[in-house]
């Protein structure tokens, strides 16, 4: 009896050590490809990853949140990120997963992620944010002089766009 339950043991063992499909070890070679696939698909992406790859930021793996954020909040893409970059220098300055220095730095988050889509909730949703332009967020967003030309000049360097104001 003995013998049967531990080769018992030994076999639920193996069994629960055994990796499950569509871990991070199983999916590493289709990720790549995945994020080949996805740059194809949205060239914004790639533009991001690059620009945050350029400074060693980071914030270069959240890419697709930033897009994700942006695009649910209906903001201009680029906004987020050239925030993030502004405040922590993309993630190399964050504490408590706070890439925007959110509450004057005072916010923690979850994740990264969770910053990211809590930020871009506040800035389309929160009476101080809505129905303001890029102008009139930064504005509010942070009033010292020079603030928004800086965060539109990040803008453009991640993507110039025809009419940035």
């Amino acid at each position: 009896m003995r013998k049967l339950l531990s080769n018992g043991l030994a076999v639920f063992a193996g069994v629960v050590s055994l990796p499950v499909a569509g871990t991070h070890a199983d999916s590493a070679k289709p990720a790549t490809a995945e994020h080949r696939n996805e740059s194809v698909r949205d060239p914004r992406l790639a533009s991001l990853r690059s620009f945050f790859a350029q400074g060693n930021c980071p914030a270069a793996q959240l890419s697709p949140v930033f897009l994700e954020a942006s695009d649910a909040n209906a903001l201009d893409w680029r906004l987020l990120p050239s925030i993030s970059f502004v405040e922590s220098t993309g993630g190399k300055s964050a504490r408590n997963n706070n890439l925007f220095g959110w509450d004057s730095g005072r916010a923690a988050f979850s994740s990264a992620s969770a910053c990211i889509h809590s930020v871009a909730s506040s800035l389309a949703t929160s009476v101080l944010y809505r129905n303001k332009d890029v102008d009139g967020k930064l504005k509010t967003y942070n009033g010292s002089e020079g603030y928004v030309r800086k965060v539109k000049e990040v803008m453009r360097r991640i993507a110039p766009v025809e009419k940035v104001d």
